[in-house]
């Protein structure tokens, strides 16, 4: 069993926490120089500065420059692969300085460049480069193009597309949430999560950022925080990372919409900073919120948002507009499995369901499972996190079918509410304390369909399995 990050840190955290603390997390893991370690500290004393601290002030401070020409370093955070299909892959850097950039992949007989982009302050020096035209399920080595004439490269960046369709393979992905900064520095958990050799990994909140409300200045440290990491930083660059946010990258614990005291400005600045961290395929509608739907091999992933349009308990969860675009991928959905995400859980046992779905909106989540039995929608999973360790449910619809819920938010290894409780009858699993990720293993042979979970710590010791027939996942 991995060490619980109590081991490490504590009981708690409180919400602005020192740089200390940052530093702290960096270190503990044993895998940063002390150059890095410095230039580190520089960024996150002129980004901590003020609220609306950038990369502007960065930039033009000498150290900063200093310690960047010593290193010959042109990339701050990146490559982080993202949005991968049979024929392209979106590819997310941050550079140093404003940069000319592009990629080049190679499949061992052929060469493919990317588009060219120009990092700008504006985007917090971030970008995502397109490949397309990839021939499928194959793999490619790539390298980094800056200025036209200055090479990146690594032994750790290659990457995988997907398959035709028709010639489909079983696709592996990995899930999860909680990793709270430091669980992006544990080398073990995400060693033992390549060696699975997923085909992508699905991250659903409290990642990077660490309750920062709207000091804008210090979300953009706790994203550079991550991007210092390097088991994080090795992982991403060869395994594709979608993400979606709950809470603490949100403004703070268990707060969405506009929070009191807080304006939509602020709110649009949070979400400027996350679109500009990540390589999601998409972020919202009309400039709100950062759900997304997606496929990886049979499966439809949606991810939804639910922090970004919440209101008051018992009104809208999801936001009139998001709930709409949710019914309509249901609907619309032809793929053999469709995947259900959540930052909190759609169940309403833990925490007397405190931020579920549960209790905050149990008419619309009534509505999403009549509507899947109504239409007679595909295998449906659904996959959530929040509540700190893991847990596995089932959840009544009002036919009596019962959809099957796969909690996992312990990625950070934190302790949180009772994993069990006698009264929890149809409960599947429960733990915490441990650093583990979530596997959904899915195939589909001759029109029978199998979905298999693991739960799995970060020694790779199978916690918990379960496999699912379509009978199991479609009312």
């Amino acid at each position: 069993m991995g060490l619980s990050a109590q081991y490490f840190f504590g009981q708690s955290e409180h919400p602005m926490n020192r740089k200390a603390e940052n530093i702290d997390v960096l270190k503990f893991w044993g895998n940063t120089d002390s150059i890095k370690l410095q230039l580190y500290e520089t960024a996150y004393d002129l980004l901590s500065k003020e609220k609306t601290s950038s990369y502007i002030d960065v930039v033009n401070d000498e150290q900063y420059q200093k310690l960047c020409n010593s290193m010959r370093l042109y990339l701050l955070g990146g490559p982080m692969l993202g949005n991968v299909k049979k024929d392209g892959i979106s590819i997310w850097v941050r550079t140093t300085q404003p940069s000319k950039v592009q990629v080049k992949a190679f499949d061992g007989k052929s060469e493919s460049l990317s588009n060219q982009i120009m990092t700008e302050f504006e985007g917090d020096l971030a970008g995502r480069l397109k490949l397309n035209g990839l021939l499928a399920s194959t793999t490619y080595t790539y390298k980094i193009i800056i200025n036209d004439t200055i090479e990146v490269s690594n032994e750790r960046y290659f990457f995988r597309t997907l398959p035709d369709r028709e010639d489909q393979e079983r696709a592996r992905i990995v899930f999860g949430s909680c990793p709270h900064r430091w669980g992006l520095g544990n080398q073990q958990l995400f060693n033992t999560i390549s060696q699975r050799s997923p085909t992508a990994m699905f991250l659903l909140g409290d990642i990077a950022v660490q309750d920062r409300m709207d000091h804008i200045g210090m979300h953009r440290a706790d994203y550079l925080l991550r991007d210092f990491q390097e088991a994080w930083s090795g992982f991403a660059s060869n395994v594709p990372v979608y993400a979606s946010w709950d809470d603490h990258d949100y403004f703070g614990d268990d707060l969405g919409g506009i929070p009191d005291g807080y304006s939509n400005l602020d709110r649009i600045n949070v979400r400027k900073v996350f679109r500009n961290s990540w390589a999601n395929p998409s972020y919202g509608l009309q400039h709100e919120g950062v759900f997304f739907a997606t496929e990886i091999g049979s499966a439809k992933i949606v991810m939804t948002d639910n922090r970004y349009f919440r209101k008051e308990i018992g009104d809208s969860f999801l936001g009139d507009a998001q709930f709409g675009w949710l019914k309509q991928q249901i609907t619309t959905c032809n793929s053999p499995f469709l995947i259900l995400s959540c930052g909190t859980m759609w169940s309403d046992q833990v925490s007397n369901g405190k931020d579920s779905w549960g209790m905050y909106d149990p008419k619309r989540r009534q509505e999403i499972f009549d509507l899947i039995e109504k239409n007679k929608v595909t295998t449906v999973i659904f996959i959530s996190g929040d509540r700190h360790g893991a847990r596995g449910f089932t959840i009544e619809s009002g036919s009596g079918f019962e959809f099957h819920e796969f909690q996992v938010a312990s990625l950070g290894g934190r302790v949180g509410p009772p994993t069990r409780k006698p009264e929890w009858r149809n409960q599947l699993y429960g733990t915490a304390g441990v650093f583990a990720f979530g596997e959904l293993t899915l195939d589909e042979k001759n029109r029978n369909k199998y979905a298999t979970f693991r739960l799995i710590d970060q020694e790779g010791e199978v916690l918990f399995k379960k496999r699912l027939t379509s009978k199991d996942l479609k009312p």
